[in-house]
């Protein structure tokens, strides 16, 4: 509620639940796909076998190190994501939503292409890109601040519905990046500056 944050940033010491209770989000990005690294965006592409065994591993030294399993599992519905999540929950028999609002940034005409071919057929607008993405869109792209603003409405919901509990998020790494920035509380435009690796796990926590 609008008020009880207002009350959390003016005084936060009274606003302390008892319990210390937490949301705690552990972000998943997926491994390696199919076709290696290019700008796929929406292209619905599948994991390689590696690809696989690197979410297994990030997901088995995460259960190593916290044991304490989540309460579910929300996912891109693309299948470089979605696959593994629906895998990992019957595995765990924990519930699997997806969410389209998480899926990776479209990237227009970019789609398909690697960044060595987009340097050789359209360098300066991929130069711009990568120093500043927020005012220099790819051709019919996605504009980040829209990719933005579609990541953020989808983690306010997830922060809402699921007060305290333990979700693993599996997505990719543009979108990690967004929520990075927003809890950081970084500038949107240093989003490419942030290192998301194939099967990167990232926690975050959420105070109440």
């Amino acid at each position: 509620m609008v008020w009880r944050h207002l009350l959390k940033q003016r005084f936060p010491e009274i606003c302390k639940s008892p319990d210390n209770t937490q949301t705690i989000i552990d972000l998943l990005r997926h491994g390696e796909t199919v076709g290696g690294s290019r700008f796929r965006g929406s292209i619905d592409d599948a994991l390689t076998e590696n690809g696989w065994s690197q979410m297994d591993a990030a997901i088995a030294q995460e259960m190593k190190n916290h044991p304490q399993t989540w309460h579910r599992i929300i996912s891109s519905p693309l299948q470089r994501c979605a696959d593994f999540a629906h895998k990992l929950g019957q595995k765990h028999s924990l519930p699997v939503s997806l969410d389209s609002r998480f899926k990776e940034m479209h990237f227009g005409r970019w789609e398909g292409y690697t960044a060595a071919e987009l340097m050789s057929t359209d360098e300066d607008a991929l130069t711009q890109f990568w120093n500043d993405p927020v005012q220099n869109t790819p051709p019919e792209a996605e504009p980040l601040l829209k990719f933005e603003q579609r990541v953020l409405s989808a983690w306010t919901d997830l922060l809402r519905d699921y007060q305290g509990e333990r979700i693993l998020l599996v997505t990719h790494g543009g979108v990690m990046r967004v929520l990075l920035c927003h809890v950081q509380q970084r500038p949107i435009k240093q989003l490419l500056e942030i290192e998301v690796k194939h099967a990167a796990l990232k926690q975050l926590r959420i105070p109440e």
